[in-house]
């Protein structure tokens, strides 16, 4: 599925107003997301029902691709540093990330305008770029862009393995067979 932004990778719940999944769509009983997209990301999110699957995927080191959208114009030397892997903080813990792939998006990519606007070029110039992972800790990337002084805008998942958002819009939902072949 293509999660919006705005949505928590989530199907049910109570006590507050946050929009889960299950409102987007009519998921099996025992839908899962494998791995998860914060409220303020979006793009490809895969689910099941199989929580074995979703615990391969999670843990086998398959590349995740994301767009990134940062504030400023990123340097050279900030991609290579992210290349490298990068200190963040994790609950309080000092991280080292995974050696990592990045390069810069030019032009823009053209993708589906977000249901909340982000910004104008009043504020700035903005970049793009792919940082592809092995990994998927919490807020990682946005963590990353920030720890190097470019503050992550837009953040969309495009890729999990050989999985594409291809050209599905927010909220869209593909049922795909055979998931484990894929990947």
């Amino acid at each position: 599925m293509y999660k919006p932004f705005g949505y928590l990778s989530q199907f049910i719940g109570e006590g507050n107003k946050k929009k889960r999944l299950g409102e987007l769509y009519a998921f099996p009983p025992g839908t899962m997301s494998i791995g998860r997209l914060d409220e303020k990301s979006e793009g490809l999110l895969l689910l099941t029902t199989d929580g074995k699957l979703s615990n391969y995927i999670s843990s086998a080191g398959i590349e995740k691709e994301y767009y990134v959208q940062v504030d400023g114009l990123i340097s050279q030397q900030a991609m290579e540093q992210l290349e490298q892997g990068i200190e963040i903080t994790l609950e309080g813990i000092k991280y080292q990330t995974k050696p990592c792939k990045a390069c810069l998006l030019e032009p823009a990519p053209e993708l589906p305008l977000r249901s909340r606007k982000i910004r104008d070029d009043r504020h700035g110039p903005t970049s793009w770029m792919a940082i592809t992972l092995t990994e998927g800790k919490f807020r990682q990337i946005r963590k990353m862009t920030a720890a190097l002084g470019f503050p992550t805008l837009r953040l969309i998942r495009m890729r999990i393995g050989h999985i594409h958002l291809m050209n599905l819009l927010p909220g869209e939902v593909l049922k795909v067979e055979g998931l484990l072949n894929r990947l």
